[in-house]
C-alpha cells in the first residue's frame, strides 16, 4: 500500500510539467477564439454613433444582445441578415410618424424614406401625371409631416349645342311703314362643343371650352318691313302709299292757244316734252308739266285735288317748287287757277 502511494506521487511529480503546459495551451486557444470572434462595431442612429461589443453573426444579433431594438419601418444599412466583421458599421435610421390624407382617407404612417416621393412608392399610394402633392414630393421626410394628396382628373365632354339665327330686315318700298312679311323662315343650326372639366377629388373646379365645330349652319330668318306712308283723300278713298311729299304750287294749263301758243293741227299739237300725248284721265295718270330738276320726268304722283298724274312736261315759267296740271277744257284750267297743293310720291 504504502509502496503504490509513493509511486503515484513519483508519477504526478514527474509528469506535471506535461500538464500545466497541456492547460496553458488549452487556456491560450481559448483566448484566441474569444478574441477572433469578439469584435466591435459602430452603431449610428440617425446620425448619433455608438460603438457595441459583440459576439454574434449577424447585425440584427448583435443588435438585440445589446438592446438596440430596430422597427419594422426603420431603414439599415447593410441589412440586418449581413454578417458582422470587425470595424464594420451599420446605419439606422428610424422610422417617423407622417400623416397622409388620400382619396378621402386619413393615414398614420411610419416612414424611414428621404422624402415624400420614395415614401409614396414605398406605401405603394399611386400619384398620377396630374395629380398635386403638398408639399412637394421632393420634401424630406420629418416628424409629424402632413402630407396631403389630390387626385386631379381631367376630362373632355362633347355637347350639341343649338345655334340661333340671325334675322335680317329688308325694306319693302311697295308696302306701307309697319307691315311686315316673312321671306324666309329663320332654322337653328347646331354645333358640337368640346370642353375640358378639370375635377380635383371629383369635385369640378373649372372647365374650358377647347374646341367648337358647326355640324349644321343656321338659316337667316328675311323680313320684308314696309317703308311707304300713307295718305288717304278723303273719306272712304283708296289709302295711297307713297314714300316722299311735297307742298308746291299747282298752276293749271290746257293744249289750247291761249296756254301753248298751239292751234289743232300745227305741229307739236297737245304734245308734251317726252313726245307723249297730253291727256286728263281722272280714272288714271294724267299729265302734269314739272321742273326736271326737282321733279324728274317720269315720276308719279298724286296731287292733292287732282289725283294721279306722271311727270311728262315742261313749261317755261315752271321753276322750282311748281308743277302745271293738265285739263282738257280751258274753263277746268280757269276753276283749277292757282293753289298750293301737296304732292305725293307714289310707286
Amino acid at each position: 500500500m504504502k509502496e503504490n502511494l509513493k509511486n503515484s506521487i513519483s508519477n504526478y511529480f514527474s509528469n506535471g510539467p506535461k500538464v500545466v503546459m497541456i492547460f496553458m495551451l488549452v487556456l491560450m486557444s481559448a483566448t484566441l477564439v474569444i478574441s477572433a470572434t469578439r469584435k466591435t462595431v459602430t452603431v449610428s442612429i440617425d446620425g448619433k454613433e455608438i460603438n457595441i461589443t459583440t459576439f454574434r453573426r449577424t447585425f440584427k444579433t448583435a443588435l438585440e444582445a445589446n438592446d438596440i431594438a430596430v422597427g419594422p419601418k426603420d431603414k439599415t444599412t447593410p441589412s440586418l441578415d449581413t454578417r458582422v466583421n470587425k470595424k464594420d458599421k451599420i446605419y439606422i435610421k428610424r422610422a417617423v410618424n407622417v400623416e397622409v390624407a388620400v382619396d378621402g382617407k386619413d393615414l398614420n404612417i411610419q416612414t424611414a424614406e428621404d422624402n415624400i416621393e420614395k415614401m409614396l412608392d414605398a406605401e405603394r399610394i399611386d400619384v398620377a401625371d396630374y395629380d398635386k402633392v403638398v408639399p412637394s414630393v421632393k420634401e424630406p421626410i420629418t416628424e409629424g409631416l402632413k402630407v396631403s394628396v389630390t387626385r386631379v382628373e381631367a376630362k373632355m365632354i362633347k355637347e350639341t349645342k343649338t345655334l340661333d339665327y340671325a334675322t335680317v330686315i329688308k325694306n319693302d318700298d311697295n308696302s306701307e311703314k309697319g307691315n311686315t312679311k316673312v321671306l324666309q323662315d329663320g332654322e337653328q343650326g347646331e354645333k358640337v362643343v368640346a370642353t375640358r372639366v378639370i375635377y380635383e377629388n371629383g369635385k369640378e373646379i373649372s372647365r374650358q371650352v377647347v374646341n367648337e365645330t358647326v355640324t349644321k349652319q343656321p338659316v337667316q330668318k328675311v323680313v320684308a318691313v314696309g317703308t311707304l306712308s300713307s295718305y288717304t283723300p278723303s273719306r272712304g278713298s283708296t289709302k295711297i302709299l307713297y314714300n316722299k311729299s311735297m307742298r308746291v304750287k299747282a298752276t293749271a294749263y290746257s293744249a289750247g292757244y291761249e296756254d301753248t301758243g298751239k292751234n289743232p293741227g300745227d305741229p307739236g299739237y297737245e304734245r308734251t316734252a317726252t313726245g307723249t300725248i297730253a291727256k286728263r284721265n281722272p280714272n288714271g295718270y294724267s299729265t302734269i308739266a314739272v321742273d326736271p330738276s326737282v321733279i324728274p320726268l317720269g315720276t308719279k304722283l298724286y296731287v292733292e285735288g287732282y289725283g294721279y298724274a306722271i311727270a311728262e312736261d315742261t313749261g317755261g315759267a315752271i321753276k322750282g317748287n311748281i308743277i302745271d296740271v293738265y285739263f282738257s277744257a280751258g274753263s277746268q284750267v280757269n276753276n283749277w287757277g292757282v293753289r298750293w297743293v301737296n304732292i305725293y310720291f307714289v310707286r
